[in-house]
């Protein structure tokens, strides 16, 4: 029963045809049966085939959402999440980069860390090999570069959960953590891993999710792997763990 669970996007194979989100629909009732609240981010996907139509279907998908392709969400009075549209700019100076200033600048006092769920990742494992076309684009480049800039001033720490990439990634730059968590039911990519991934394993492939528990002094994030996708019963095991620390005040 965790107090919130987050998508980083790609809900749908292809966002204008109805029947992927009533796939979805069945294999989530679990979660609506116990009332779970759901805060997805738009992909890449969810834009596959006529636009209006793709984005008519998520918000039938998602009323509460209705004409927001950006949002946010407060859990308790510790944790701001904003979830983010990358296929709307976030250059500066773009309506979306402005209201993610504007909701950075307006935090409460109280809040100690600030989650942001995106679908294409600030930072990532560069590739030259395969799956290059899915290496950091100079739109979320521009939020890595932001956030470096306002993260030693802000209070809370920054925790950045993109998808994409089909695989689980970890890294830190200018004191903000940045997670590639792509391990959901789509083709697994094998990644080339860069002196700045966390994440060391050489096992493949990593259909996962992470577990985040706030405490007292720290957000404490737990990655659960698939140990076998191929058998009969599912089991994981824990493959990586980190914490953000509150920072003094």
């Amino acid at each position: 029963h965790p107090a919130a669970i987050f998508m980083n996007g790609d809900v749908p194979l292809a966002g204008d045809v109805v029947n992927d989100y009533t796939v979805f629909h069945n294999e989530t009732k679990i979660w609506r049966d116990a009332n779970l609240r759901v805060f997805p981010t738009l992909g890449n996907h969810e834009f596959h085939g006529d636009p209006q139509k793709a984005l008519d279907n998520w918000w039938n998908a998602f009323p509460e959402l209705h004409n927001r392709r950006w949002y946010a969400t407060q859990l308790g009075s510790r944790i701001y999440a904003l979830f983010l549209d990358s296929s709307a700019s976030l250059l500066p100076g773009s309506d979306q980069a402005r209201w993610v200033e504007k909701q950075i600048a307006g935090l409460p006092s109280t809040v100690d860390f600030v989650m942001i769920s995106l679908h294409h990742p600030p930072v990532a494992d560069i590739q030259t090999h395969i799956e290059v076309d899915h290496n950091p684009r100079p739109n979320e480049i521009a939020l890595r570069d932001y956030l470096s800039k306002i993260a030693p001033t802000t209070h809370a720490s920054f925790l950045v959960s993109a998808g994409h990439i089909h695989n689980y990634e970890r890294a830190v730059v200018d004191g903000v953590t940045y997670l590639v968590s792509g391990g959901g039911a789509a083709p697994p990519y094998f990644v080339e891993r860069t002196a700045q991934d966390l994440y060391k394993s050489i096992l493949f492939p990593n259909y996962h999710y992470v577990k985040l528990t706030l405490q007292n002094d720290r957000l404490h994030a737990e990655m659960y792997r698939v140990v076998n996708p191929e058998a009969k019963t599912l089991t994981v095991e824990l493959k990586d763990s980190f914490d953000l620390m509150v920072k003094p005040r």
